[in-house]
């Protein structure tokens, strides 16, 4: 039984998911009867009555007491979890046991993750953001809810299944020839045309990737674009994988294979020329004949039951790209959510192309930023009574900002009022000066800022708005392109996306090895043996339940090193059973030496989960590390092993420095 709630302080609902069993036991409390023609908003009525006690209890203690409870356990073992983000509350609900109070506050960081990535700075005004997550219009509303429950159950089922979500790093096919190959295909024709064409209505690509299923295959980036981080990276997979979910295999095709995807060092695949029919598909029979179909419900069948139910989406357009907000490096500093629209191109079932573009505007974003970031510090030095560094900087460039906007929008003199206002307050003579009375104007600012932010990336239904895009032909064209490229591999590249290396090529140099994850914290990139748990086939884990077993184990194990890792312990050994469980953190210098191990820092109870989608930890690590090593690079790794445990300790040790040195050899991994 499992819930999740975005509410408001007033108990409004402005998100919510849930499973069957959880919805009919809210059904039997409150009653299935609803009048005619109210049915939308009758669950969500049971769920503001059902909820508003622990909110507004949550909402009292964060204004009298400054600090708010943030999980608390049921008599029946229910398992809340709540976290305040401004003017929202978030909630996750467990009754099933399937998930613990970590894994439930690791969901609500990651839907936050993705409500940024969706929204941008819109987010960092409480107001904008309910008017976006609860759209006035209830037919609008039941799409947007739709498509975010279908976020959200995606990444759930990702951590659940994907190696890869469940350390939250990225995984690379291991075919270095393909992959190298395919880079080079991506920067010269494919993207050096998108972008030199007439059609792209001043768009430009910076990033172009392919996965098969949840694993690049390949990833290009122009030397203008800021680097991708692995936070973002991995919400635009799980967005592409909501699009377009991955396909299964047959358990007999990955036996049939094995042997050319098995060690990933020495063996490689040639598949024999195919024909110029058959496979060579034009991009239009593709999306006809191969994607799903969906069908719209008669709007009087949405009164018996929830519209979020029964009310499908249009099918998924790949020429209308999705606006995404992404972190951008910016000189010296990292600016958050700017702009950029994502095309997300099916190729093959389970292959798609990724592309993001610049979009011509986006230079508006910075300076809103810069200017949320100045009002931000502002407002803080003015709550705590400290000195006002200069404003005047601010004042003349946000004047020119505001002059190039011009008045055609209402937006535009909703913010040249309030910054009248301020300078009034601030600069004028017979004004309150920089005290807390300015405190309100600064708010104000930030939402009006944030509005013009909305106002320029938001709003996409305005005809200027759906022209600033890649043309459908040009697109088409990249599909087409790339197809032609990969129509002999995609066969071979699905089978190898679920076994890319395998336990049998490490078995022969590790005796007692079953498991092992390692992972390259300084690139978010990681290297395991693909999970084979099939009912039918026998693998190297052992047949179905066995390799369920293990499976259970590496996510438990997983969990623990976190709990570990978030109490100061770099290193952490363990016997369970008949396993022996091995995890190292450590850091090395760019020539690969390993440096001396410093003390890690403890974080506190309250603090986001380990990972990269809640917060880069690691990055914060990095720069923690570094901060004695001055000018030095300095990388940091993780490794994870499951041995046997008949196998002495001190053979355990050996095995996991020997594989800490050898997995990430430019001979074995030339482009991670």
């Amino acid at each position: 039984m499992k819930f999740f709630l975005i509410a408001s302080e007033s108990a409004e609902v402005l998100f919510y998911w849930t499973d069957t069993e959880f919805q009919l036991n809210v059904r039997e409390h409150y009653g299935a009867s609803q009048e005619e023609g109210h049915g939308l908003p009758a669950f969500e009525d049971s769920i503001s009555t059902l909820f508003a006690p622990i909110i507004i209890s949550c909402s009292t203690m964060a204004d009298r007491e400054s600090e708010c409870y943030t999980s608390f356990t049921t008599e029946n073992n229910h398992i809340y979890v709540l976290h305040r983000f401004d003017e929202c509350l978030y909630i996750a609900v467990n009754g099933d046991g399937e998930e613990k109070e970590d894994d439930l506050r690791r969901k609500i960081y990651v839907m936050k993750k993705m409500i940024e990535v969706l929204f941008g700075m819109v987010t960092l005004s409480g107001n904008l953001l309910k008017k976006e997550l609860r759209p006035q219009d209830t037919e609008h509303r039941a799409r947007l809810w739709k498509h975010l429950q279908g976020l959200l159950e995606t990444y759930s089922n990702l951590r659940e299944n994907d190696q890869s979500f469940l350390v939250e790093a990225v995984e690379r096919l291991i075919h270095p020839t393909l992959c190298e190959q395919c880079i080079e295909f991506l920067e010269r024709p494919l993207v050096q045309q998108i972008n030199s064409s007439v059609e792209r209505a001043g768009e430009e690509v910076l990033h172009a990737f392919i996965l098969v299923q949840t694993k690049l295959l390949a990833f290009y980036s122009s030397r203008n674009a800021s680097t991708l981080s692995t936070s973002d990276l991995l919400v635009l997979i799980i967005m592409s994988q909501n699009m377009y979910p991955s396909v299964d295999m047959d358990d007999h095709a990955a036996e049939d294979v094995e042997s050319t995807s098995g060690s990933g060092r020495e063996s490689f695949y040639t598949p024999e020329p195919s024909s110029s029919e058959g496979d060579s598909i034009s991009s239009e029979n593709f999306l006809r004949v191969n994607l799903p179909v969906f069908e719209f419900v008669d709007p009087d069948v949405q009164m018996a039951e929830d519209s979020l139910h029964t009310l499908d989406d249009k099918p998924p357009d790949p020429s209308t790209p999705l606006r995404v907000f992404l972190e951008v490096s910016q000189k010296d500093r990292l600016c958050p959510m700017m702009p950029h629209s994502m095309y997300c191109l099916p190729l093959w079932p389970g292959i798609t192309l990724v592309l993001l573009t610049k979009i011509p505007n986006s230079a508006v974003a910075i300076s809103v930023y810069t200017f949320l970031e100045a009002f931000a510090n502002l407002e803080k030095r003015l709550n705590e009574n400290k000195g006002i560094s200069t404003m005047h900087d601010v004042h003349n460039k946000l004047d020119k900002f505001i002059k190039a906007l011009g008045r055609s929008e209402i937006q535009s003199v909703q913010l040249q009022n309030a910054w009248t206002d301020f300078k009034n307050k601030a600069f004028a003579r017979g004004g309150t000066g920089f005290t807390k009375e300015l405190i309100p104007c600064c708010v104000n600012m930030k939402t009006q800022l944030c509005g013009i932010y909305r106002q320029c990336f938001l709003t996409l239904s305005r005809p200027s708005a759906m022209s600033r895009r890649l043309s459908p032909g040009l697109q088409e064209r990249a599909q087409v392109m790339l197809r032609e490229k990969l129509v002999d591999w995609k066969d071979f590249l699905l089978v190898k996306s679920k076994r890319n290396i395998t336990m049998v090529s490490y078995l022969e140099d590790y005796p007692g090895l079953v498991h092992f994850i390692c992972v390259d914290r300084s690139t978010g990139r990681m290297i395991a043996p693909s999970f084979s748990i099939s009912e039918q086939t026998t693998t190297e884990l052992g047949q179905g339940p066995v390799a369920h077993y293990i499976k259970s184990k590496v996510w438990s194990l997983v969990r623990t090193t976190r709990s570990y890792l978030q109490k100061g312990y770099s290193t952490v050994t363990l016997r369970d059973g008949d396993f022996y469980f091995c995890y190292f953190l450590w850091f090395e210098n760019e020539m690969g030496y390993k440096l001396e191990a410093g003390d890690i820092p403890v974080q506190p109870d309250e603090s986001p989960p380990i990972g990269v989608l809640a917060r880069d930890y690691y990055r914060n690590l990095l720069r923690y590390y570094s901060k004695n090593l001055k000018g030095e690079a300095v990388k940091c790794y993780e490794l994870l092993t499951v041995h046997l445990g008949v196998i002495p300790s001190e053979i355990i040790l050996q095995h996991c420095r020997q594989l800490a040195s050898k997995l990430w050899e430019p001979s074995l991994n030339p482009l991670l």
